[in-house]
């Protein structure tokens, strides 16, 4: 085959092989292989789209142009995170943490875990980009007493107070020491109901004021008060009476008002 007749034909099939990954909304950016990317991504989220029932954690890769969010939270922030990324799909690519976020300790653990997994140069050809706005949250794993693996106020608090600071701390270095160029953005942690298992009502404003202490300290990272925007409609946005989770209505509100947010640091 003449070298002329044999580049044009290679040309044509990367060519095809571009539109066939196009059309399923993969895309090369950076050096990424979006295959790759995507496969990673699923073996380290594992079912946890299933067991949450959400498409929360469906495979997102970054997109030429468009600025990276990730969300970081516990199960309040899974529930709206899937409002917060179809709000800002125009604006933003938005991926949320792999999993649930759990407590102040096991943060810098997940991060660490995401970056191994999906970033060069530990995945080839994984993702290469830098966030450009972090969202976050930790507490309500923090205030939570457990007997074994069960809540249970007889049990032991996960995280004291003190504890609490010195790992939000932690965590505040860490992020502003891995991605300096990217806007941080606390969200506090919203309420906890009378009656509601393992964990004691008023305590998230305990450890709310804990974590002002510690961000007093750096002023750069903004405070998104998802307990004073959520506490209002505590009665008619919970699932139910003593529950910390909310209903459709209330995770929707909460992830209009993420986004919100968000949309202002980009």
């Amino acid at each position: 085959m003449k070298r002329k007749t044999f580049v044009s034909l290679l040309g044509t099939a990367v060519l095809g092989f571009g539109v066939r990954l196009s059309c399923f909304g993969f895309k090369q950016t950076n050096g990424a292989n979006p295959i790759i990317c995507k496969k990673a991504w699923e073996a380290l989220c594992g079912n946890v789209g299933s067991v949450y029932k959400t498409d929360a954690f469906n495979y997102k890769g970054p997109r030429a142009g468009k600025p990276n969010v990730l969300i970081y939270g516990d199960s309040i922030s899974i529930m709206y995170s899937s409002t917060v990324i179809k709000s800002l799909q125009e604006k933003a690519t938005v991926i949320r943490l792999f999993k649930n976020g759990g407590s102040s300790k096991d943060f810098i653990p997940n991060m660490n875990k995401m970056h191994d997994t999906m970033f060069q140069p530990n995945l080839e050809e994984g993702w290469n980009f830098k966030w450009d706005v972090i969202h976050f949250n930790v507490g309500l794993h923090d205030l939570k007493y457990l007997k074994g693996k069960h809540l249970n106020l007889k049990g032991k608090q996960v995280s004291s107070i003190s504890d609490y600071k010195l790992q939000l701390d932690a965590i505040c270095t860490y992020l502003r020491t891995n991605y300096p160029e990217a806007k941080l953005i606390f969200a506090t942690t919203t309420s906890v109901p009378e009656g509601a298992k393992g964990r004691k009502s008023g305590d998230s404003n305990l450890y709310n004021k804990a974590a002002l202490d510690v961000l007093n300290k750096y002023p750069d990272i903004q405070i998104n008060d998802l307990y004073a925007f959520t506490k209002p409609h505590q009665a008619s946005w919970a699932q139910e009476p003593g529950n910390v989770h909310y209903n459709s209505l209330g995770s929707q509100e909460q992830g209009k008002e993420v986004a919100r947010v968000i949309l202002e640091n980009l």
